[in-house]
């Protein structure tokens, strides 16, 4: 991977500063906080969870195929995989092989996925950053709330939960990942888009569940 030019102001620090507003808009989205302060129904978890589940197999498909991309490879880490602990996680809430059902908002955020994620570095990243960086950000003060508020211990919250890995120490690795990107003018563009982009389905599946249970 060539170096960027450190001239220039890191990727990680334009990314955190130009995204703020979409990141505020994603934790203020109303349903993860009444999840948090355990005022909805335990279906409205596990809700949210199927849709996890939807999501992160197509994102997960996408890492399998950008696994040996120069460029994109570099963010495939196979201990985030996340669906066998979501499995687990619904096996837990709703029984042996329950009947999980998409939202429209769902089926648009894996359609764009599959546009952009699986042959496209920049589209891929950008997913991936979005998703992985939240859930060892955000996700580690959510996760312990839903548990202490629908008494789960263990099972049931195993997506929160990453075995063997350090959040902050990984965070700051990534985040010298992207630093050490050198996209070109166009694809460095395309990718701060498609992070914008990929607050918009996140956000855009929570004010469905939002609408569905608040």
């Amino acid at each position: 991977m060539t170096l960027a030019d450190p001239s220039i102001e890191k990727l990680s620090v334009r990314l955190r500063s130009g995204t703020r507003l979409d990141h505020d808009a994603a934790q203020g989205s109303g349903f993860l906080d009444a999840l948090a302060a355990g005022t909805l129904p335990r279906q409205a978890y596990a809700d949210l969870t199927a849709q996890h589940w939807f999501i992160y197999e197509t994102l997960e498909q996408a890492a399998e195929a950008m696994a040996d991309d120069p460029v994109a490879g570099e963010f495939v880490f196979p201990q985030l995989t996340r669906l066998p602990a979501l499995s687990d996680d619904l096996a837990t809430l709703l029984g042996p092989q329950p009947k999980l059902s998409e939202l429209p908002a769902t089926q648009e955020y894996r359609e764009r996925l599959r546009a952009v994620a699986f042959d496209r570095p920049w589209g891929f990243i950008a997913h991936h950053y979005t998703r992985y960086l939240g859930d060892l950000s955000g996700g580690q003060y959510l996760g312990p709330a839903i548990a202490r508020a629908y008494g789960l211990s263990g099972a049931g919250h195993r997506f929160f939960v990453f075995e063997g890995i350090s959040p902050p120490a990984f965070r700051t690795g990534y985040r010298d990942l992207l630093d050490r990107l050198a996209f070109s003018p166009g694809d460095e563009q395309n990718f701060l888009a498609e992070v914008t982009e990929a607050y918009r389905l996140n956000i855009a599946v929570l004010s469905e569940l939002k609408e569905r249970w608040v």
